[in-house]
């Protein structure tokens, strides 16, 4: 997306951010260990209208950090067209996960972490806060969700 001259109305922020959300792939998820230490990796994801699905293995620092953090930071975009989303996660193993979730991202993404030779679990991040901005002339009104209700 290019960068827009005029701000974008609230309504329109949220409408193009759920395009967003249905149509890229790819998403920053960032996290933290116990000790602080950061860890950043772009994984695939799934909005299913409520919450993002990721799927990694838990033995990566990823894995580790969301299932004992239980929150993550995650971005789509670059710095001029940035998607922030704050949100709790829950844990699921594969044989566990909801079918609609696992589906879901399926046919998103053309994989299926539950057929893999490799164990995966999925995370439910449910978002908390959601920030969109097309610019810095679209800070002011850029939080489109505050406490887990959407603001527009």
């Amino acid at each position: 997306m290019k960068i827009t001259k005029q701000p974008r109305d609230p309504a329109q922020r949220k409408r193009e951010l759920l395009a967003r959300l249905e149509q890229e792939r790819d998403v920053w998820v960032a996290t933290a260990d116990g000790a602080g230490l950061p860890c950043l990796v772009p994984l695939w994801f799934r909005w299913d209208g409520e919450a993002l699905w990721l799927a990694t293995r838990l033995s990566t620092p990823t894995g580790r950090n969301l299932r004992e953090a239980g929150h993550a930071r995650l971005a789509l975009g670059d710095t001029e067209d940035v998607v922030l989303v704050d949100g709790d996660a829950e844990m699921y193993a594969a044989d566990e996960v909801p079918s609609a979730a696992a589906e879901g991202f399926l046919a998103k993404t053309g994989w299926d972490p539950r057929a893999d030779s490799l164990p995966y679990v999925y995370f439910r991040v449910r978002p908390r806060t959601v920030q969109a901005r097309n610019g810095e002339h679209e800070m002011r009104g850029r939080f489109l969700m505050r406490d887990g209700a959407w603001t527009v």
